[in-house]
């Protein structure tokens, strides 16, 4: 590559998709709501690259590649981590060390707040939201014209809080109590309420199958778990507690604190993935609630070649609007390679109905739920006995203030071809039209999962419960086939997968109605999971364990010839 000029005597360009909106500030003590950030704060971002090659995303869920194709073909383009490098030493910027760097395609890269100013062309304010400080900027990035193209995302500038959990804690129920095979469900003020493992019987998920030698990796922007508190609960109900570790990605930790924190996401999507894959490992990965944290949690997780997981749960998102374009296409990219490398990801549709709890009283997609390559999981009211289901709809609480299933039609990413006999609404929008959510389960609180959270037992739902109770149903299809299933979305919607799901045709979650077939409240249905492994490749019995081929035989020695008799001496 020949000598590069100076990328600081370029022309300034916008950079596509960046533009960030105004933040609300509210001063708490007569101070001005925003002022400028100190210049000497320090501060890191991941600068996105594009790829070698780009992938050919409809034919994802039909091919993928092993790590060393993929890194081959679509990793980092090595000119674009090149060119970051360069800006980064003419701006005064560190570059941190990442051995999974070209892989991740991203290039981190840490300075003041002064020279960040000057390398993105922003002004970094700090400001108040909700009497916590945040580091945040409006407008558009700029970048040098050299470097345009070959850079697609600059996250991390702007640290306001992203997402929200998915979860919902009901609000009246009596005390749950163990019985004599653990914790039973029991009729409360508000409704019954079930174990992990019941509302995987309900839906047939096969009792000789564990997930076992799977790995279910979780994605936390907050919150943690107590290890004393995973150990009671899976006592309690019956089950050797999981394997459970903690990586920290962008500085994110394991960091518990009380049952009405975040703390209800991260205990709900252990104790529900766990319970219903008893044998698979949980990898949780913590990270900072923002769109940087939240796509290198990702990207680190599939690209984590020591933890391998081989499904990944998030139950965190917001409304399409709360995004800039760049952070959408660059989490939406993580989760095409996850696709391309045979990772299932499942995620949440959110818990406020189609508006997704915006006041202008439009209907609104969740993000990630809404990019085209994940599973996008809503929620249903649940009535069950054992084995039985004697009523299944759509999960709507709105008229008590408990939330709905999220659901609808995006209007960023466009109808995937896999989706277009499935008679999805027109989007508001030209450029929209995929539909959310592709399946569902449980998530009425009326009818909640019990979960144990910071010593406390509390009957838990939301869409949050639906994306980890589909990883581990995930988990078992892997174990019981002997393979990832991968980007399972082309396969659930040919025509032949209709038994494969509990179809639902009853309620809606305010701008939308269930019906046959597909619907923008619950998807294709909850899962038939008997029919569902067997499609994906398994067999919908319980799996035999291979036993090893008996060793060959030795061949039999050879006889030793005898020995001759020594000549015995005469006597005298």
């Amino acid at each position: 590559m020949a000598k590069l000029p100076r990328l600081a005597e370029h022309p300034r360009s916008v950079l596509p998709g960046s533009e960030k909106s105004p933040v609300v500030s509210i001063s708490t003590d007569g101070a001005p709501a925003a002022k400028p950030a100190s210049s000497s704060a320090k501060v890191t971002v991941s600068v996105i690259v594009k790829r070698k090659q780009p992938l050919k995303t409809k034919k994802l869920g039909k091919e993928r590649f092993t790590r060393a194709e993929f890194g081959k073909l679509h990793a980092a383009d090595p000119d674009s981590v090149k060119l970051v490098k360069q800006f980064a030493k003419e701006f005064n910027l560190k570059v941190e060390a990442d051995p999974k760097q070209v892989a991740r395609r991203t290039v981190q890269l840490t300075g003041t707040n002064a020279d960040m100013q000057k390398a993105f062309g922003v002004q970094l304010m700090q400001t108040v939201i909700n009497g916590q400080k945040y580091r945040v900027r409006e407008g558009s990035i700029t970048l040098p014209a050299g470097l345009i193209g070959s850079v697609t995302a600059v996250l991390g500038l702007d640290n306001r809080p992203q997402a929200v959990p998915h979860f919902r804690i009901r609000k009246a129920i009596a005390a749950a109590t163990p019985g004599a095979g653990g914790i039973q469900p029991h009729a409360g003020s508000a409704g019954v309420s079930y174990t992990p493992v019941q509302v995987a019987q309900a839906y047939g998920f096969p009792s000789g199958a564990s997930g076992t030698g799977q790995t279910i990796g979780i994605i936390e922007l907050g919150g943690g778990y107590r290890t004393a508190d995973i150990t009671a609960y899976f006592k309690s109900i019956g089950q050797t507690p999981p394997s459970v570790t903690a990586v920290s990605v962008d500085g994110g930790k394991n960091a518990p604190s009380n049952a009405n924190s975040a703390d209800g996401e991260v205990m709900l999507d252990i104790e529900v993935a766990a319970a219903v894959a008893p044998g698979a490992k949980i990898v949780v990965y913590f990270t900072p609630n923002t769109d940087k944290g939240f796509i290198d949690a990702i990207t680190t997780a599939v690209h984590d070649t020591t933890n391998k997981p081989s499904v990944i749960s998030i139950s965190w998102g917001g409304p399409e609007s709360s995004w800039t374009t760049q952070s959408m296409n660059a989490l939406d990219a993580a989760c095409q390679t996850a696709a391309a490398l045979g990772v299932t990801i499942t995620v949440a549709s959110g818990d406020n109905g189609s508006t997704d709890g915006v006041s202008d009283g439009a209907n609104h997609a969740d993000f990630p739920a809404s990019s085209p390559h994940v599973l996008a999981c809503g929620g249903t009211m649940l009535d069950a006995t054992g084995s039985t289901i004697n009523s299944e709809v759509v999960w709507n609480e709105q008229a008590s203030g408990e939330g709905a299933t999220g659901g609808g039609v995006s209007n960023v990413f466009p109808l995937p071809s896999w989706q277009s006999s499935a008679k999805v609404p027109a989007p508001t929008v030209s450029g929209g039209g995929r539909g959310v959510p592709d399946v569902s389960g449980d998530a009425d609180p009326n009818t909640g999962y019990i979960i144990r959270v910071d010593g406390q037992t509390s009957v838990i739902g939301g869409t949050s419960a639906v994306a980890p109770l589909w990883a581990g149903l995930i988990a078992v299809a892997n174990q019981m086939s002997g393979k990832s299933a991968g980007f399972i979305n082309p396969a659930i919607y040919a025509a032949k997968a209709a038994s494969s799901f509990n179809d639902i045709t009853s309620g809606n979650n305010g701008g939308f109605t269930a019906g046959p077939g597909w619907d923008a409240c619950t998807g294709l249905g909850s899962p038939n999971a008997p029919a569902l492994i067997k499609l994906l490749g398994g067999v919908s019995t319980t799996p035999v364990t291979p036993t090893k081929p008996p060793k060959k035989p030795k061949p039999p020695k050879k006889p030793k010839p005898p020995k001759k008799p020594k000549p015995k001496a005469p006597k005298k």
